[in-house]
């Protein structure tokens, strides 16, 4: 996963910009070129795996159709709200428009039919030594922002001074950027702290550019406008679409830029194929849901199975003018979990953490809330082959060697699995393991509370802030009650929610880390000692373990993908065998109902929907199912 403009919304409009950091981690960057008399060689894109699929004179990437139609309006849903269109504090201060990403251009792009692969998007290309210890990325000449100012090695670098300034999730991912600098009047060098990581000349390829001279400048009331505060003044941007209109936290349009610059990039072709895009936000899904049925959105995500299985009895779908399609998801992994606060005196017992995992009935709750769908995570990796399985071997174990004073013993004897519940028998057997660990680790039954060696009674508040999650943690509850704990349910809105958890002032929360199939930098920011007290970092469970940190600079600095796959698999290991999280439950594909106006080429690989970048509109189906309401 990266910072792409592109892929973070290829999921709907219901991703944003900052929490979808990720790697796309590293080894080989295209086997090392040959060093030329002005040193490095120029490449046209960037791979982690090996040779590039699109050789430099290619004008097309195969999955896009060159020929789309351009025009038509996208209605797109997006749940929560917004009061910024800021990215630079999008981590800190207010909800972002995720349409705000469409706006920005990053320096290369991502292949969607290749694994942490990318090619030049503003930069035309790049060039890094054997040992990765710097990157020099070359800018377009003919790269402009909207009124027509050329894109500049000055935006580049005030752009990572400023992300990294201020946002926690921008300075964490590149905090080994060292230095960056003007060495040309279109080449910007990032020099890092040290060589030997592959990852960095990629990830440095993902950097949103900002425009520096909008920022030194004044609004339209003469203002100065200042980077470290919210605005919801449409930004400038460089991309393909532009901010037309919005309706401050309930809609944003889009329009397509006409005189866009990189319309004919490589890169670009086959892509961007609607006038407008619309996104509408909805406080929840079932009022979302509502509106599509009415004709009000032209697309849906759905995320509930229960909705999916019972909501979508309605007369479009039995005509066959609504849609209803899922599509595989091959390009990440994820972790979805229950999250107890380990900076909580009461979580820092691993026992007590395990304890909360054995009163967690998945099984039940599948068949209660999920008619079934769902499988139980196993794995802070799950869905990819970096998910570990069976007793350590080879490699993995090897490195597990390294820490094995510092890991669980059951890290080197035990497969892990999740305990299983979904009959009175398994239940019972569950908490009355619960309820050994509980006593083990220090804490007693006293007129059916549970209370810990002071006498004072175990109590646990599980924030939330719409209505799916605290269905979720209603079903958790009355387990939680069974083995003596006071448990209680706090619903908030998003802005209150974000606030606390930025803040980590929660007992348990539910959260998610979405996972690439290349995992990296990153890593640091999920679960690494240093960002467990940064306010708005992704280490929401508060780890601080130095068996966790030596095993993610495994994960960095993995030397191939042999290397890397070992170590991410002992890195997720440990993270499962100190039962930091109780794992909630995913599904091998997205959900979409859609009003069958759109049209697509195949999709690649790792494209999931593909919606809307690689969609049109197409004028003969809109017609045959009527115009919108």
């Amino acid at each position: 996963m990266t910072l792409n403009r592109r892929h973070l919304l290829q999921g709907g409009a219901v991703a944003a910009i900052a929490p979808a950091l990720g790697s796309a981690s590293g080894f080989s960057i295209i086997a090392s070129a040959n060093a030329q008399a002005g040193g490095p060689a120029w490449r046209h894109g960037l791979s982690l795996f090996g040779d590039l699929k699109y050789s430099a004179d290619f004008k097309r990437f195969d999955y896009v159709n060159p020929d789309a139609p351009k025009g038509g309006m996208a209605r797109q849903i997006s749940l929560g709200t917004f009061d910024n269109f800021n990215i630079a504090v999008s981590g800190v201060k207010g909800s972002i428009a995720p349409a705000v990403g469409l706006t920005y251009e990053t320096l290369m792009e991502r292949a969607q039919d290749e694994v942490a692969t990318e090619y030049g998007l503003l930069a035309e290309a790049a060039q890094h030594p054997d040992d990765f210890a710097w990157v020099t990325y070359r800018l377009r000449k003919e790269a402009r922002w909207h009124d027509g100012k050329p894109v500049t090695p000055e935006d580049v670098i005030f752009s990572i001074e400023m992300l990294k300034k201020l946002s926690p999730m921008y300075a964490s991912y590149y905090r080994h950027v060292a230095k960056t600098e003007k060495i040309g009047e279109r080449e910007v060098k990032f020099t890092f702290e040290s060589p030997g990581n592959r990852e960095l000349p990629h990830i440095v390829g993902e950097l949103v550019v900002l425009p520096k001279h909008y920022w030194d400048g004044t609004d339209s009331q003469g203002r100065k406008r200042d980077i470290s505060q919210t605005t919801l003044e449409p930004p400038l941007g460089s991309g393909p679409y532009r901010i037309k209109e919005f309706v401050a936290g309930r809609s944003v349009k889009l329009e397509r830029v006409k005189d866009y610059w990189g319309a004919n990039l490589p890169v670009q072709v086959g892509h961007n194929n609607f006038d407008e895009l619309r996104f509408e936000f909805f406080r929840d899904n079932v009022v979302a849901l509502e509106a599509f049925k009415a004709d009000q959105a032209d697309w849906i995500a759905e995320n509930s199975a229960k909705q999916w299985a019972t909501a979508y009895e309605f007369p479009a779908v039995a005509e066959k003018r609504v849609v209803k399609e899922e599509f595989p998801v091959s390009d990440s992994g994820r972790m979805q979990a229950f999250v107890p606060n380990l900076r909580r005196d009461q979580f820092k017992d691993a026992r007590v953490r395990q304890a909360l995992n054995f009163a967690f009935d998945f099984e039940e709750m599948n068949k209660q809330l999920f008619f079934g769908q769902y499988s139980r995570i196993n794995s802070y990796f799950q869905g990819t082959e970096l998910a570990c399985s069976g007793l350590p071997e080879g490699q993995e174990l090897a490195i597990l060697e390294t820490v094995r004073d510092k890991v669980p013993a059951d890290v080197f004897t035990k497969a892990y699995q999740n305990p299983v519940g979904g009959n009175p028998d398994a239940v019972r057997t569950n908490l009355r393991e619960s309820a050994r660990l509980l006593k083990e680790a220090g804490f007693e039954v006293k007129d059916r509370k549970l209370v810990d060696t002071a006498g004072k009674p175990v109590t646990i508040e599980i924030l939330v802030e719409d209505p799916s999650t605290e269905r979720i943690a209603l079903f958790f509850k009355p387990s939680l009650e069974r083995i003596g704990v006071t448990a209680s349910i706090r619903v908030v809105d998003d802005a209150q929610f974000e606030n606390r958890k930025r803040n980590f002032d929660f007992d348990m929360i539910v959260d998610v880390w979405p996972e690439s199939l290349s995992p990296g930098n990153e890593q640091r920011e999920y679960w690494g000692s240093q960002a467990a007290d940064v306010s708005g970092s992704r280490n929401t469970i508060g780890i601080k373990n130095p068996a966790v940190d030596a095993l993610i600079d495994k994960v960095i600095f993995a030397k191939d993908r042999a290397e890397l796959v070992a170590a991410t698999r002992a890195l997720d290991r440990v993270l499962l065998w100190n039962f930091y999280v109780v794992p909630q439950f995913t599904y091998g594909f997205t959900r979409y109902a859609r009003w069958d106006r759109f049209s697509h080429a195949e999709l690649p690989k790792y494209a999931r929907s593909g919606l809307p970048s690689l969609w049109w509109y197409d004028a003969e189906k809109a017609a045959r199912i009527g115009k919108k309401s």
